[in-house]
């Protein structure tokens, strides 16, 4: 009971601190917003959609355009309203199909497909979707216009006929230099990779910086009011233990369930990503308390902790994608940085769909690193401890 009386006077003392209301609550999902407003390319560009008058021709591009997965279309009844949407930021490009498509292209003449976007790459990618389906449409208008002209036939009955033909195509596949070719990357959404990588930053951080609390109980004389009462060294360790990982967990809790609810962001199946949130929890907390319980005053500790913090961070992926490094400091992060295990392993959960099995070398990394920095904490804890008493 007196264990876990000091661990839940810990967290409190975590909770009940102000500075942490905005950088371990509202900071973290700050940057899950931004990161995904500016870099997810996970989610699919919406292209707005007018067709003035439909045809088959204009159903035909139509359809084609709503068989490409990469972009997702929306129809509108009107231009003010598609135009509207797409200077909100709605859609990422309108298209207007005018009246009388298929008559004009028909009867010989041109048609002309109006397009605007929102400047941007996603603007970009929907318009290489509609040149892509309008050219490939043009290519046998143009197919059939040439037998036309030699038969003497109806433009119509030519482009059936051209139609009509099985024609030898291309296929186009295309694999990440990064050997991550077999992820998909819609799989996270806009906001789920970086929700990923705030996760590590915040729980490592905040770990890390709150390693303070240990060295304001020795200075204040906490530790030796408690090893005054009938309560162990023993518990003392465990209470103090139980407090880091209770910190850690809740720093963790909140970025995933926030992130979950306001942002849709899905972090695989439950079993899984708890086993990895937990493993790294571990970490945090084995590395918190070896840190608060080596330093000695709160001035070291906090410069030493954010400092450590933030550039592990970098180094495991939290800031910048693994993938931008060379193979060396990809080794490298894996070697010194649980934050790039733990993106390894929801990069399994989500990008590929996999399940516990398929992070169980994770987990088990993790565990280990975290049992080791534990133990070791522990061991500088007890010193400490002894020489408070």
């Amino acid at each position: 009971m007196k264990t876990l009386d000091i661990a839940l006077t810990s967290l409190r003392r975590f909770l009940r601190d102000r500075s942490n209301a905005f950088f371990v609550f509202i900071f973290p999902l700050l940057l899950v917003l931004a990161i995904g407003l500016v870099f997810g390319g996970g989610a699919r560009p919406v292209m707005g959609m007018l067709v003035v008058e439909p045809d088959s021709l204009t159903d035909e591009v139509v359809a084609r355009l709503e068989a490409n997965d990469s972009i997702e279309t929306v129809a509108y009844d009107n231009r003010a309203d598609l135009e509207l949407a797409v200077e909100r930021g709605v859609a990422s490009a309108g298209v207007v199909i005018p009246a009388g498509y298929e008559k004009l292209l028909l009867g010989g003449e041109s048609a002309v497909i109006e397009y605007f976007a929102q400047p941007g790459s996603t603007g970009a990618s929907v318009g290489v979707a509609v040149s892509a389906a309008i050219a490939e449409q043009s290519s046998e208008l143009r197919a059939a216009q040439a037998a036309a002209s030699i038969t003497g036939g109806e433009l119509s009955d030519a482009l059936a006929t051209v139609r009509s033909i099985d024609l030898p195509g291309v296929e186009v596949t295309s694999t990440s230099a990064f050997g991550n070719g077999d992820i998909d990357p819609a799989n996270f959404g806009q906001f789920g990779f970086g929700a990923a990588q705030q996760l590590a930053l915040f729980v490592w951080v905040t770990s890390l910086t709150t390693a303070t609390y240990l060295i304001q109980n020795r200075q204040l004389g906490v530790v030796r009011r408690m090893a005054a009462t009938p309560t162990g060294a023993a518990r003392i360790m465990a209470g103090e233990l139980l407090g880091r990982f209770g910190i850690a967990l809740t720093q963790a809790a909140f970025v995933v369930i926030a992130s979950a609810v306001l942002f849709q962001v899905d972090w695989g199946p439950p079993l899984a990503a708890g086993a990895l949130v937990l493993s790294f929890c571990l970490v945090g907390t084995g590395a918190g308390m070896l840190l608060g319980s080596l330093l000695r005053n709160e001035q070291q500790a906090g410069s030493i902790g954010l400092g450590i913090g933030l550039g592990l961070a970098a180094l495991g992926g939290s800031m910048v994608p693994l993938e931008v490094f060379s193979p060396g400091m990809n080794r490298l992060a894996h070697f010194l940085t649980p934050h790039a295990w733990l993106i390894d392993g929801f990069t399994e959960l989500v990008g590929r769909g996999g399940g516990l099995a398929d992070i169980a070398n994770e987990v088990l990394v993790l565990t280990t690193a975290g049992v080791v920095l534990t133990g070791l904490a522990l061991l500088a804890f007890r010193r400490s401890l002894t020489r408070a008493i």
